[in-house]
């Protein structure tokens, strides 16, 4: 009997083939990658961790583990080599999320202090809503972002020490600066609280050398190796290795049972593509082209949040224009330009309208995009946007 599934799949292949995808979170895997998570490795359990592992959590709980325990013992050395560290990795999240959850809760109870970006201006879900896990779990505090969108890093200050967190994180899902770890660390360290960075949207950029890296400096960090990693959807942590102990423990067989091995096997896929120099270009383009068309909107009067980026994105502010996120982002679907609707700073929209959108070209540089393209990208953006006005 034939299935109704490979029709959608289908349906969405073409879109992704036809569409211009501008969410910064999202890229297009290789081949390679694709074949090895659709593997026969789906077939296979392996709850433990592989027998060499260097912490107490060794050994796994099925047999006929030989091979993945070689493939998953394969994949972190790579991610190490990839970072170029010795910090301690563990493959094993199934998200950006999971890899999260377990980070807290390796050095982290219920109740203890957290200090992280609000999500309204540029954190992410996991990072303290009130309606996710963190938020429930957790005594959440939140420094600002200044008129300009930039991170003030007094206010972090000023808010480590009014409510002494047990840890610190930095990480953002919409900001398009540097992030100054170095300072984030000497606040840690100056109220006795662990340092956590969640890397998952700069993790290529820091592994081609575009945005300093964490390491040596945090803690604890995490990442997914979808977004700028250009892989397949998962999650990663790293850590001191005097802490690794407890991250594979808050892993496994804290809040996980059994690995996803044809997940891991994409993972390794994409640690070994991420070792090439011909990655390390392309994540170099990636933030040339993001230049190019943040300056290019800035040319066309349009307000871009802290007036530019450094990364793999930026945010392009609406509130002149009178129009919501919501509506240009169902708009631009309609003409075939995928983005996401997104608070600006200070937004005095809610989530579900937005004064702004998130802009990303991680995907289309994977699809061979340069300079002009983006720019002329932005040309069709502003045609639409300047049609949508005219009727409003």
């Amino acid at each position: 009997m034939a299935s109704k599934v490979f029709d959608w799949i289908e349906k969405e292949r073409q879109r992704q083939e036809h569409n211009i995808e501008l969410i910064a979170s999202e890229n297009f895997v290789s081949e390679d990658v694709m074949r090895a998570v659709g593997s026969c490795l789906t077939n296979k359990y392996s709850e433990g961790y592989p027998p060499e592992r260097p912490t107490g959590n060794r050994g796994r709980y099925y047999g006929g583990c030989v091979y993945v325990d070689e493939l998953e013992q394969y994949c972190c050395d790579l991610w190490q080599e990839v970072f170029n560290t010795d910090y301690h990795v563990n493959v094993q999240p199934h998200s950006g999320s999971s890899a999260n959850l377990a980070a807290y809760l390796s050095v982290l109870k219920p109740g203890d202090g957290i200090l992280a970006m609000d999500l309204n201006n540029g954190g992410h879900l996991t990072h303290g809503s009130a309606v996710n896990f963190s938020g429930k779990l957790f005594r959440m505090a939140f420094y600002d972002v200044n008129a300009q969108g930039f991170i003030d890093m007094e206010d972090v200050r000023r808010k480590a020490l009014e409510h002494k967190p047990q840890l610190i994180l930095a990480g953002a899902s919409a900001y398009s600066r540097i992030l100054d770890f170095a300072a984030f660390s000497e606040i840690a360290r100056e109220v006795g609280a662990y340092f956590m960075v969640d890397m998952a949207h700069i993790a290529g950029l820091v592994a081609a050398g575009d945005h300093p890296s964490p390491f040596g400096l945090a803690d604890i960090i995490t990442t997914t190796t979808h977004k700028t990693l250009r892989g397949t959807r998962g999650g990663l942590i790293f850590c001191k290795p005097e802490l690794a102990k407890k991250v594979d423990s808050a892993v496994f067989p804290g809040t996980q049972g059994g690995p996803l091995q044809h997940v891991i096997a994409g993972k390794a896929v994409t640690a070994e593509e991420a070792c090439t120099e011909e990655y390390r270009e392309y994540i170099h383009q990636v933030v040339r082209n993001c230049k190019a068309m943040s300056q290019e909107f800035l040319r066309r009067g349009y307000q871009v949040v802290t007036g530019g980026t450094d990364n793999h994105l930026f945010l392009l502010d609406l509130t002149a224009t009178g129009l919501t996120g919501k509506a240009v982002q169902e708009e631009l679907d309609r003409h075939g330009i995928t983005l996401n609707k997104n608070c600006v700073p200070h937004d005095t929209r809610s989530p579900q309208q937005t004064s702004g959108v998130r802009i990303g070209t991680a995907a289309m540089t994977t699809k061979g995009y340069k300079e002009a393209d983006f720019i002329r990208v932005a040309g069709e953006i502003d045609a639409v946007i300047q049609e949508m006005k005219q009727k409003a």
